[in-house]
């Protein structure tokens, strides 16, 4: 495990990217999430592997490309934050009916045990062309992966609603 490796999950639409943000203007190393790094580039190729036509195919390239992040980032000193990752890929295989694939890659790529989970907060969603699910999808993604970290062994941690610099300092202090 690398404790140095922190996940900021939850629900999309929750502010996850926005904190990534401010966590790099304070001088952390930041991964931003796959699932829209997928998105940008099979919605400028044509691609299918997009999450409202493929959700498998999807997950399983997040799954990838989150394993890559891991090895691009073993080397970074000082803390890095991950913009969701490959527990969240896995999880989402999982729930598309694709393979069971959760158990052993959590197992063998751990991450640090406290999990940052940002929660429904309908006052800040917007769909956009990367985010074209509703905030219904939304929720029932935040309760899979509000279940998930914790039967992994992960400790998760609710960040308040309050504002982005605010939300940064939640997150330094408590580690």
């Amino acid at each position: 495990m690398s404790d140095r490796f922190i996940v900021l999950s939850g629900c999309s639409g929750g502010g996850k990217s926005t904190l990534l943000e401010e966590l790099r203007r304070r001088g952390h190393a930041v991964v931003d999430e796959p699932g829209r790094r997928i998105v940008q580039e099979e919605l400028a190729t044509g691609g299918s592997a997009l999450p409202w036509l493929d959700l498998a195919a999807f997950a399983r390239r997040a799954i990838a490309l989150a394993l890559a992040d891991r090895a691009a980032m073993r080397d970074q000193p000082g803390l890095v934050f991950f913009d969701r990752g490959l527990i969240d890929a896995a999880s989402a295989l999982e729930a598309s009916g694709g393979e069971p694939v959760l158990a052993a890659l959590a197992r063998e790529h751990r991450y640090n045990g406290r999990v940052f989970l940002t929660p429904p907060w309908p006052k800040i969603y917007a769909g956009d062309p990367e985010r074209r699910h509703g905030f219904d999808a939304a929720l029932t993604e935040y309760e899979r992966l509000a279940k998930t970290y914790p039967m992994l062994g992960y400790e998760t941690v609710i960040l308040p609603k309050v504002s982005v610099a605010e939300r940064a300092d939640f997150v330094l202090a408590r580690l």
